[in-house]
């Protein structure tokens, strides 16, 4: 048996600074499975030392668990200057906005440049039936075939407008998904009829997967210019999929366990290229798990006193700029926080809502030094919105884990990434700097 996921964290894991200090808030409770195999424990090190004292671990940890629950913006270094954002939020009408969407494959869904109201109007029923199922017993299949009726009814109604969307070149693939899907949707409802609740969530998902392939088929090309100072970065000019091995050292549960993780180029070209570019270079090969605290699990600090990836072509650590597709925009922001720019109560079209969600990590006071290291968040929106929170528009999300996300919480600090390797959209990749390399 094998598990699947990805990595998050706030800043980088500095030699000289405190960023990877910052500890898990209170309200936070990891979630557990049963797990993949055994091994032997190992005793696991981390190279860093941690410079916190204890009045100010305690202080960062209680402001960082103030500020999930309100929606307070990033904390500052207090391990240099003592200095703490102020709130970014006017008022809180943002922190009630609706609740978020956790699920990683459907925010995905969403985060496609697609404007096709007909396949959202299936779409959104067939993912209700999450909903319908926290209902206990077989009274929530009376539910579950409403929600079907409801997605029939569109995909009827709709079917002309979805097929008028797709792209030309996908047009063949796109109409065969959709029969497909009302096969599909035909099994699901005698599935509910004869009652049979545990065989609804499966056939959900094939059939949202489906939709998700339609949706797909509806984006002609890559839809917009990166701006012309990044367009020689590797840029990352659709979607890819990577699977990270990652060996346990001393879980004697949890012996090695792959992670997929779908990487998102629409939204974050430069920085879903970068890191396609590093897979590609192995440089996560071999790499510890270098922060696992219950909040997030971060890696990608190389051994040394780089902080980040040296480009053997010009010997310096090679950066990106931080990185934000806001919902509505047709490129993404670069360079500056959304707060920066007063853009306060923005949607990302990638939030931090998912276990398991994909970002950079930087130095807190720069934007643009994003390099190697990435994390991924063990947590759910519960309690706040998506940009209600401390990281939205703060952080460049490119990814989400897909797959066994739930195993992220089972890692520790000196787990080994085996690997890191390109599934799927290894094509989509443009400005490879590997294959200049060699």
């Amino acid at each position: 048996m094998s598990a699947i996921f990805s990595c998050s964290s706030l800043y980088t894991t500095s030699k000289s600074s405190l960023f990877k200090n910052l500890n898990q808030p209170t309200n936070y409770l990891p979630r557990f499975r049963p797990i993949c195999s055994s091994q032997n424990p190992v005793q696991s090190t981390h190279k860093q030392k941690d410079r916190f004292s204890g009045v100010k671990e305690c202080v960062l940890s209680v402001a960082l668990a103030i500020g999930l629950v309100t929606g307070v913006p990033a904390i500052g270094n207090l391990g240099n200057a003592g200095a703490v954002t102020p709130p970014a939020f006017s008022d809180l009408s943002v922190l009630i906005s609706g609740p978020p969407i956790k699920d990683p494959e459907a925010l995905l869904r969403y985060a496609l440049p697609i404007d096709n109201k007909a396949i959202r109007e299936v779409q959104k029923p067939l993912e209700d039936i999450t909903e319908s199922l926290k209902v206990s017993g077989v009274k929530a299949l009376d539910s579950v075939e409403r929600n079907l009726k409801q997605a029939s009814r569109a995909l009827k109604q709709g079917k002309s407008m979805i097929v008028a969307g797709l792209a030309e070149s996908k047009k063949d693939n796109g109409i065969e998904l959709l029969g497909k899907l009302e096969v599909g949707m035909e099994e699901l409802q005698k599935i509910a009829e004869d009652k049979k609740r545990d065989a609804v969530a499966p056939k959900q998902k094939e059939l949202l997967q489906y939709v998700g392939g339609v949706e797909e088929d509806m984006v002609d090309g890559f839809p917009y210019e990166v701006p012309e100072e990044y367009q020689n970065m590797p840029l990352l000019k659709g979607r890819a999929t990577v699977d990270m091995k990652v060996k346990v050292k001393d879980n004697p549960n949890l012996e090695e366990c792959v992670f997929r993780i779908v990487l998102d180029g629409y939204n974050a070209p430069v920085t879903a290229g970068n890191f396609i570019d590093l897979v590609e270079r192995h440089f996560y090969d071999g790499m510890e798990i270098q922060r696992s605290d219950g909040f997030v699990v971060q890696t990608g600090d190389p051994e040394g006193p780089a902080e980040g990836f040296i480009d053997p072509s010009t010997e310096k650590t090679r950066t990106i700029p931080l990185e934000i597709m806001v919902e509505g925009e047709k490129i993404p922001v670069y360079g500056s926080t959304l707060e920066d720019i007063g853009l306060y109560k923005a949607q990302t079209k990638l939030p931090f809502n998912a276990f398991g969600t994909m970002a950079m990590a930087r130095e807190e006071f720069e934007n643009n030094s994003a390099s190697s290291q990435v994390f991924w968040l063990l947590k759910e929106s519960e309690l706040t919105p998506s940009n209600a929170n401390i990281l939205d528009g703060r952080y460049a999300v490119f990814g989400y884990v897909t797959q066994n996300e739930d195993f992220l919480a089972d890692l520790k600090v000196g787990d080994v990434i085996e690997s890191v390797q390109v599934v799927a959209g290894l094509d989509n990749l443009a400005n490879p700097s590997y294959k200049i390399a060699g």
